[in-house]
């Protein structure tokens, strides 16, 4: 009898630690792969696919921007490392464009924003845009 009880409790231990585990893993994945909408309404904002990429002396930002004002484009960097991309669409685009018709809503314009985890030199920012695609190459510190 005894035997069974202290079997029960270890089994009882491990589905504590188990459910325990789960948790955590379930929230170290939805902070590494943050899932969520690509626009918001309230901005009419959709939100640009961008890549970073980090070499031995800068970070290289690729934002795919099709379709925008050359002159509304801004880079912004703040923090220290927080890199925000914003810029004016020339058409206002729908969901129906989109293929969704169960939602409503329109965007003007375009934005992303990147976190690097290194020391850069904002004061000196190189931008290029060629067919669409924004590069922003920043020289580390």
């Amino acid at each position: 009898m005894i035997e069974e009880r202290e079997k029960h409790r270890t089994l009882e231990t491990i589905e504590k630690y188990l459910t325990e585990f789960e948790a955590l893993s379930n929230e170290i994945k939805a902070l590494a792969f943050p899932e969520k909408p690509s626009w918001n309404i309230e901005n009419c904002c959709l939100y640009a696919l961008s890549n970073v990429n980090i070499t031995p002396n800068e970070v290289i930002i690729t934002a795919d921007l099709p379709n925008v004002e050359l002159n509304t484009v801004k880079v912004e960097v703040t923090d220290g490392n927080l890199i925000k991309i914003t810029a004016k669409m020339k058409k206002k685009m729908k969901f129906k464009d989109f293929g969704i018709f169960h939602r409503n809503g329109e965007f003007s314009s375009l934005s992303c924003i990147d976190r690097v985890n290194e020391t850069i030199d904002s004061n000196k920012l190189e931008i290029s845009y060629k067919n669409g695609i924004l590069e922003v190459r920043i020289p580390k510190k």
